[in-house]
């Protein structure tokens, strides 16, 4: 056996050296992971997420609890409410919310969100921004149902623990303002198009300053909006990442506000647009007598006047098909029966009795009778689409007429007819061969 020489020995130093990479360096290196971080507003908001979502990736969904709150008059509710501080954490704004379904879906969906945003923050376009945010974060958050209707009824079968109280405490029993309802429309449209309320970021949760909810004290508090607080979940489930899920499946039918929406109506027997407003009846109509011919009246011109309750009318020009039940609400507004036939500028007649062309272009039709308690709106689907079919007009389909030859046979019961004009009604969608369409006459008196 050999000696080894005194260069081939290792050195101590070289022992000391390994004995620091491999033992001090993964010391450090922990030690370093483990220091102390700001949690304030200075710490990166996506680090405190991903920490969370760390300690809390196994866990499922926190419950959604039922709507309690506590025996507090207002003043109490307001004092205590004060106390709890707004979160300290960043508030970054959601992403914004892109629908994506049939046309059916979309108009159930809007609807149903005009509806929360109404009933909820009343006639106010900032508080109806904020709701409409809240009901869509919750539709991309997996503690919640994955359709804009399912979020906004969800509960609604209680009568009481529904997540939105004006679904089950008897409030959808006030028929809103025509008016209002329309912008309430025209905001839930927008954020489902992307607009995004910034000021509530992520929140899914909201309450009135004057109550407060059991849940109150268990979530971050993040803003306030007129005299609404909103919150979100602590932790994981409260942070950007989690609301990771996009709507899914059919937009479902809510029968309690197929008075506001003909997309949620049961069918052609139920559609219409707006139960009567007592305010409305009440009004004092404006006199429309044949003087009126050519002026404009509550924001439409008028064309002719049939009788006291039926009136031809101009359109304004560039509105919306939606708007036209609310200008005929205005313009009818104090006529227990009154009746209108709506042409858009540039193609309504220009005198009467109407020509067969003159019918196939008119755009819209409302009724409303106050003895009988019915309203309802049409619109020519074939010019203006719409999705439920229940809203559009029946086709008229010109057909063949005898011709003056052939009434004048001398056969009991038949004569010569006067100048007139013969069509078919037909269901929509039933086509004529145009060799049919063709063989419309005139018979000469």
């Amino acid at each position: 056996m050999t000696e080894l020489s005194s260069s081939a020995r290792p050195h101590a130093v070289m022992w000391l050296v390994w004995a620091l990479i491999l033992v001090g360096l993964p010391m450090a290196v922990a030690g370093w992971e483990s220091r102390s971080r700001p949690e304030g507003p200075s710490a990166p908001f996506h680090a405190i997420a991903q920490r969370a979502r760390m300690q809390a990736i196994a866990a499922p969904p926190p419950p959604v609890e039922p709507v309690q709150i506590y025996a507090l008059g207002p003043e109490e509710a307001r004092a205590f409410n004060a106390k709890i501080p707004f979160s300290r954490d960043p508030n970054p704004a959601a992403r914004p919310f892109l629908f994506r379904g049939s046309d059916a879906d979309l108009a159930r969906a809007t609807d149903c969100l005009a509806a929360a945003q109404l009933y909820e923050a009343g006639d106010d376009a900032i508080g109806e921004q904020a709701v409409a945010q809240v009901v869509l974060n919750r539709v991309r958050h997996p503690a919640f149902p994955k359709t804009v209707c399912g979020v906004v009824f969800q509960g609604q079968e209680r009568r009481t623990g529904c997540q939105f109280t004006f679904t089950c405490d008897g409030a959808l029993a006030r028929v809103p303002r025509p008016a209002a309802w329309l912008r309430a429309r025209d905001i839930a449209r927008a954020a489902l198009a992307g607009k995004v309320f910034k000021a509530v970021g992520y929140a899914t949760h909201y309450h009135t300053d004057w109550v407060v909810p059991y849940w109150s004290d268990s979530l971050d508090k993040i803003t306030a909006v007129g005299t609404h607080l909103f919150f979100r979940w602590r932790g994981w489930w409260g942070t950007p990442p989690a609301f990771r899920f996009g709507r899914e499946g059919a937009e479902p039918v809510v029968g309690k506000i197929a008075q506001l929406s003909i997309a949620h109506g049961a069918g052609a027997e139920a559609t219409p647009f707006l139960a009567l407003d007592a305010d409305v009846l009440a009004t004092h109509p404006e006199s429309v007598g044949m003087d009126a011919i050519g002026k404009t009246v509550a924001g439409v011109r008028i064309i002719s006047v049939a009788d006291a309750a039926s009136f031809l009318v101009e359109l304004p020009r560039g509105s919306a098909p939606d708007s036209w039940p609310s200008l005929a609400q205005t313009f009818c507004a104090g006529r227990a029966q009154c009746r209108i036939m709506g042409w858009v500028a540039g193609e309504a007649p220009k005198e009467v009795p109407l020509t067969l062309a003159a019918m196939a272009a008119m755009r819209f039709s409302y009724i409303h009778d106050a003895t009988n308690n019915l309203q309802k709106a049409l619109w020519n689907c074939s010019r203006t689409p719409r999705i439920v079919k229940a809203q559009c007009m029946r086709d008229r389909i010109p057909v063949a007429v005898p011709s003056a030859a052939a009434t004048d046979t001398g056969l009991p019961g038949i004569r010569r007819k006067t100048r007139f004009e013969t069509v078919r009604i037909a269901p929509p969608g039933e086509t004529v061969s145009s060799s049919a369409a063709s063989n419309v006459t005139e018979a000469q008196p």
